[in-house]
């Protein structure tokens, strides 16, 4: 059961208008990683998931805090909105500070939502639900979270740098806030799985069955050796069950491929007369 609270988790209020900023803002509500995506991401790992308890609770309560974030910014969106000017373009352009207004607002604010904010992005994009990542893994999930919390913040701290209106400001910084929360509490969680069942996902399919001569080794597919350097190229690997090994001059464990010509009905392209093996058809 979902029960709304009327009051905003945090205020959401501009100093002034800015349609311009309106429509930037709608990149971390309804983006790839915004707001939208984080709510209903976490929401459907915690009503999937089949386990312990207390990650079902981690993930419906950080799902229920991003609704409140979501309508933090559709506020924030509509009061940016607020006396922007949506007139004849003819007059607008008369007015050089109205015209540079209404250049940069986006129109479907205008049309479509009538000043409030929409679930799309900031140049319009409708927000799909195929941003939404749930596989039942929660190692794998976690890190996914992890990822989509860190470009939230990165959006967001990117979106602070762009206003000087102290109110958005405000918001943000609370907004900044919770992701940096969100980052370690993911990163909690995972160090926490990963003591349980080590870092390969997912960590119950037999080793035996794998590759295990090259389970640790880097090839190297680029010109220079510089990726040698790296932790990944030698020593312990991360999992500690092996060691990593550099190959600088790779070379293939499969032989060139040659695939059967198509058969007639699928009118593929004609081949060479020398390998024709059906003849063309009467062309008088």
């Amino acid at each position: 059961m979902f029960y709304h609270v009327k009051e905003l988790q945090y205020r959401a209020k501009p100093e002034r208008p800015d349609p311009i900023f309106a429509r930037k803002l709608q990149e971390i509500l309804g983006g790839q990683f915004g707001e939208i995506s984080v709510a209903l991401q976490y929401l459907f790992q915690g009503w999937n998931f089949r386990g312990d308890e207390k990650y079902r609770d981690l993930l419906m309560d950080t799902g229920t805090e991003e609704l409140a974030h979501i309508e933090m910014l559709a506020t924030m969106i509509a009061r940016l909105l607020d006396g922007a000017p949506v007139g004849d373009l003819e007059d607008a352009a008369k007015d050089p500070v109205i015209g540079a207004i209404l250049g940069g607002m986006n129109p479907q604010h205008a049309i479509v939502s009538g000043l409030g904010a929409m679930p799309a992005d900031s140049v319009g994009n409708p927000w799909t639900a195929s941003y939404i990542n749930a596989s039942g893994n929660l190692l794998a999930d976690f890190r996914m979270n992890l990822t989509y919390e860190s470009h939230g913040r990165l959006q967001a701290v990117r979106l602070y740098e762009m206003t000087n209106d102290r109110g958005v400001k405000d918001m943000l910084s609370w907004l900044i806030a919770r992701d940096t929360m969100h980052q370690n509490m993911w990163k909690a969680a995972i160090a926490e799985l990963e003591a349980q069942e080590n870092i390969v996902v997912p960590s119950t399919f037999p080793r035996q069955l794998e590759k295990q001569e090259v389970s640790y080794t880097f090839f190297n597919l680029s010109r220079g050796e510089e990726s040698s350097q790296g932790r990944w190229a030698s020593g312990p690997s991360m999992d500690s069950m092996g060691q990593f090994n550099y190959v600088a001059e790779p070379f293939p464990f499969g032989k060139k491929p040659k695939l059967n010509p198509p058969p007639p009905y699928t009118h593929n392209t004609m081949l060479p007369k020398t390998t024709r093996q059906y003849p063309p058809p009467n062309m008088y």
